[in-house]
């Protein structure tokens, strides 16, 4: 029985150009980018450079490049994703970082493959601009996860800020220094602007649409209606607490109740690639029978269809909002 190993070789270097690029940014921006420090990437950055200004500017900037190179062709799709996952790559870094993933994987796929060079540049593309993006969107998720687990504590702690006599933007500087990314640098940078006359309620209003969270807009609500009619903020702010917190474990619980379907649905949508890899794996002379007649492309396009079909019907079905 004859073996090919040529579907395991295109999903190594895909795994190995996600990789790359991950391995790319720990070597650029140091451990201080990682979600799992302990201290923030703003008080890294402090520590190395004790000009402030600087060091605000840098953070302003990798907090909105992404948004406003959305005109880029091609860059929109990924351009929420970075922005929400707040890559610190510039989107000239990260098409650069493409360019070069794409010819890496040619190169690749020329090694260890005997595929026809019009084939092996389409799938270099796929890998080089899908890698990028698998890896995006992962930051994304992680990022998004880790800042709604992370809020409840953070207005907490600045309930307890505000019943000890601390103003509002003292509160926000302590979140900053106590909690870590990614709610420290993004407190520590509403603290700074606050510092530079720019107005909090505004500044976790623009925080909260660039995240696209409902708990941030609560808080960000919460603000600015104090700010207008006034009242207990502490009271406020501890009410508020209680309410996210309630919707974070209701969602939890609603991921704990559908995760047996979303699970079923992802297995269910990944069996026929899998089988259709390991059919080319273990018997890669499978379809030499019929890949000649006529019918063979409109039948394999039409299969590619219902899979597609298959695919987006299972997402519909398991994606169940609250």
């Amino acid at each position: 029985m004859q073996i090919s190993a040529a579907p395991l070789i295109y999903i190594l270097i895909f795994v190995a150009v996600v990789a790359l690029v991950e391995g790319v940014y720990l070597t650029v921006f140091g451990k201080s980018i990682s979600l799992s420090s302990r201290m923030s990437r703003r008080l890294a950055l402090l520590e190395k450079n004790n000009n402030r200004e600087e060091v605000l500017e840098q953070l302003r900037k990798e907090m909105s490049q992404h948004m406003s190179s959305r005109g880029i062709p091609l860059y929109s799709i990924l351009a929420t994703k970075a922005q929400k996952a707040n890559i610190a790559f510039s989107p000239k870094q990260l098409i650069l970082i493409m360019g070069v993933l794409t010819v890496f994987s040619y190169f690749a796929l020329t090694i260890g493959t005997e595929a026809g060079t019009p084939v092996r540049i389409l799938v270099a593309i796929a890998m080089g601009v899908g890698g990028v993006y698998v890896w995006v969107n992962n930051k994304a998720k992680k990022r998004m996860a880790l800042l709604e687990e992370q809020l409840p504590d953070a207005v907490e702690l600045m309930v307890r800020s505000l019943r000890v006599g601390h103003p509002f933007s003292s509160a926000i500087g302590i979140v900053s220094k106590e909690i870590p990314d990614p709610l420290g640098s993004e407190f520590g940078l509403i603290a700074d602007e606050a510092a530079y006359g720019r107005d909090v309620a505004e500044s976790l209003k623009a925080f909260a649409e660039r995240m696209d969270s409902q708990d941030l807009r609560f808080l960000a609500v919460a603000v600015a209606i104090q700010q207008q009619s006034g009242g207990n903020l502490a009271e406020i702010l501890e009410g508020l607490a209680k309410v996210i917190r309630a919707r974070f474990k209701l969602f939890r619980r609603v991921k704990a109740i559908t995760a047996e379907a979303k699970w079923s649905g992802m297995f269910l949508s990944a069996f026929p690639i899998g089988a259709l890899i390991m059919i080319n794996v273990i018997q890669p002379n499978y379809y030499d029978d019929v890949k000649e007649t006529a019918a063979f492309i409109p039948a394999a396009l039409v299969v590619a269809v219902f899979l597609i079909i298959n695919v987006i019907f299972m997402k519909i079905m398991v994606n169940i909002k609250v």
